[in-house]
């Protein structure tokens, strides 16, 4: 195919501000985790695809397939869509006081 440009899982990213491995940047409506650190200026890779695991809010019990939106303010995944950003569904279950979740990113 004359077209085909990559697999998608992982996108180039330039911030304007330093960027740690594993953290979340929302990316227009969705969400991408920096696979290793990224200087200002630089550019650097994002996994757009794929399953990781990110702190939840620890009170939310997202059923496997529950829509998991990313909460920059406190830096962590909800089942509260208003002021979130999508990031995906929960690849598994996550009972309440569990401070950890399985996010499919972006599907």
């Amino acid at each position: 195919m004359k077209n085909f440009v990559q697999e998608g899982h992982v996108l180039d990213y330039t911030p304007g501000t330093a960027v740690s491995s594993g953290a979340v940047v929302v990316i227009g409506a969705r969400v991408g985790i920096a696979v290793a650190d990224i200087a200002a200026g630089s550019t650097g890779a994002l996994r757009v695809k794929g399953v990781v695991e990110l702190a939840k809010l620890a009170a939310d019990t997202p059923a496997q397939g529950a829509l998991l939106y990313w909460d920059d303010a406190n830096d962590r995944l909800t089942t509260t869509a208003s002021g979130n950003t999508l990031a995906g569904y929960a690849a598994k279950a996550a009972g309440a006081g569990a401070t950890t979740v399985w996010l499919h990113l972006n599907a």
